[in-house]
């Protein structure tokens, strides 16, 4: 099956784009990345759940994410400062895995409205390094987020 996620990198470049077409109206698609509820939702997956320890949707705003197992055990955590909140347009926020060598990451998410019943997601991912991109890039990580958005755009549209 084809990933409909796109992940770019370019080979000596810190940075990669990630960009997704969804059957969904940009307003929708905004909700998803602003409404913890629905970001709840579509971070979790059959295998952990996702709850959302703190959000905070506005400039200068800060959020942390984990994840848990079926048993409790948290997974997953990552956190970060939103330093743009455009609803509709953009929003710009920092994001560190926690307990990872990853570092922190600049993240520039841009929506784009493609008719009224869809919508483009343009995700600027930029690291401290080429090296700590590549390092990224080794995890299964193309595969996680496409996973990622096909949930987003099935309980979405369910939604709509």
């Amino acid at each position: 099956m084809e990933q409909k996620t796109k992940v770019s990198a370019e080979d000596g470049k810190q940075e990669l784009f990630i960009t997704r077409e969804f059957d969904l109206p940009l307003d929708l698609v905004f909700r998803a990345f602003s409404e913890p509820a629905i970001i709840e939702q579509w971070m979790s997956n059959p295998y952990s759940n996702a709850r959302l320890l703190k959000f905070e949707a506005k400039k200068q705003g800060a959020y942390q994410l984990e994840t848990t197992d079926a048993q409790g055990k948290i997974t997953f955590r990552a956190n970060g400062v939103i330093h743009e909140f455009d609803p509709g347009i953009k929003i710009t926020r920092t994001f560190e895995m926690e307990g990872t060598p990853y570092g922190v990451q600049l993240e520039v998410y841009k929506f784009e409205k493609l008719s009224d019943d869809t919508s483009r997601l343009i995700m600027h991912v930029i690291y401290e390094s080429v090296a700590q991109r590549d390092e990224v890039l080794k995890l299964p990580f193309a595969k996680g987020i496409n996973m990622a958005h096909d949930r987003l755009q099935e309980i979405l549209s369910k939604l709509n």
